[in-house]
This record gives structure tokens, sequence and C-alpha cells, in this order.
């Protein structure tokens, strides 16, 4: 399991958030809340993120934005104040992936996402839906083989080990699993979308199973894509509309 050159490209995207840092349970996390009064108080969005954590504004607009769809949405800082600096994504930059995966792995990102759940359960959170981006695929795949989320969605996951990943969670998850893939994915390649189709497709998967492809994308690109590239934006912006369906849906 390891992440791959397409997880440090992309672009920053325009736009300033609107939600605010706050400390649950003494991780620091971004809260996005929905405008109107009557959201439900009982439901949030984990949104578990790619490399950048939520100091990437790329993050934080998209969590405003599911936030607008009438979910409070919360994105914790698994990488402790040190996530990979946006500076990564320029051309040229020699920010080094590898040694800062080695200070980053799931003994250092997990206990941060555990403790914001703990938090948020203590505040009245019952139910839990949770959106995983690249890294953060990783631990939405864990948390739903603990039956935590009741609903699920990832984007070009990474870490994660498809075949045996794939096969627990058909074996030990009840959430509904929503796969956004693309077409060119080094840790999500063509084969593996077609055994998470073989496995979860056609009924297989009773508690909810949906693919959706976005041709002409890259890795990372639910989060990072270029939106300036016609079919780059088509993907980012699919990816959110069938995500955010998804949770109206089951969540």
């Amino acid at each position: 399991m390891s992440l791959c050159e397409h997880c440090v490209q992309g672009v920053l995207h325009e736009g300033e958030s609107t939600g605010q840092f706050q400390i649950i349970n003494d991780i620091n996390t971004y809260v996005a809340t929905p405008s109107q009064a009557d959201y439900p108080k009982y439901k949030v969005l984990l949104y578990l993120t790619d490399i950048f954590g939520p100091q990437l504004v790329n993050n934080r607009l998209l969590a405003d934005a599911y936030a607008a769809n009438g979910i409070r949405t919360v994105v914790p800082d698994i990488f402790h104040g040190d996530p990979a600096p946006a500076d990564a994504l320029k051309p040229g930059s020699t920010w080094d992936l590898m040694s800062w995966i080695k200070a980053h792995g799931a003994s250092s990102a997990r206990p941060a996402i555990d403790k914001v759940i703990e938090g948020l359960k203590n505040e009245g959170v019952t139910t839990f839906g949770v959106v995983g981006y690249c890294f953060g695929a990783r631990f939405a795949f864990d948390l739903a083989f603990e039956g935590i989320p009741k609903v699920v969605a990832i984007a070009h996951p990474s870490l994660v080990n498809v075949d045996e990943d794939l096969k627990k969670y058909l074996n030990t998850s009840t959430a509904p699993l929503l796969i956004n893939s693309c077409s060119i994915d080094p840790k999500f390649p063509a084969e593996a979308q077609a055994l998470a189709d073989s496995l979860f497709g056609d009924g297989k998967f009773a508690p909810g199973y949906k693919r959706a492809h976005w041709e002409g994308c890259t890795h990372g690109f639910a989060v990072r894509g270029d939106v300036s590239n016609p079919q780059v934006k088509k993907g980012k912006e699919g990816a959110f509309k069938v995500t955010v369906e998804w949770m109206r849906k089951y969540l």
C-alpha cells in the first residue's frame, strides 16, 4: 500500500472558505455548518482528506459545499498540523513525499479520527456519513469495517489493498458504498474498478453500491482537478454531485 505521484499533483482552487476551525476533543477540526437552522443536528458528514488536510483551501471549499447541501461537515486534521504543503503542488517542487509519509501513517492519523468521532458523539451526534478522498479513503474503509458510518463514499482511493479490502468490505460492512473512479489512477486502476463492480454490482451488495466513472480525469481530480479543463471540471463537479445525492439517499 503506497501513494503515487498523482497524490501530489493538482491545482489550488479559488474561493474563500466560510467554515471555522474548532477543537473537537483536542483535535483541530474544520467545521462547515449549514446556513439553515433546521438541519439535522444528530447527523454529521465526516470528511477524510487527501494528504493536504483541511489546511488546503480545496478541501475547505468542498466541505463548505457539502454543508450548503444541508449537512454539517467536519474535517479532522489527521496530520496534526503537518499536512503536505500547498507549495508541493507547484511545478518543480522538491518536497519529499516519501519522507513525509513515514511519519504520517495510520498509527498517527486514526487516533485523531477516533477522538473527533468520540467528541461528536458526546455532543449528541448519532449518525455518521463518511467521505474519503485519496489518503482518507483508507480510513473510510476501516471505519466501515467497524460498523461506524451509515454510508460511505470514496474518490480515487489510495493506501487500499484492493483485493483484500474490497472483499472485506463486502463481507463485513453494512454501509452503502459509492466509488468515484477515473481514467488514469495507478492506485485504483481499471482492473480494481472492474473487481469492485464484479463484487458489489448487480445487487450483490444489498446495502447499496454505485461506481461513478469520470473519463479524462486523473487520480486526485475530485479535490485538486484543474477545472480549466472541461473534462476535469465535469468530473470534479459530477463526483461532488453524485456524492451529495448518495448522502441524501442513505444518511
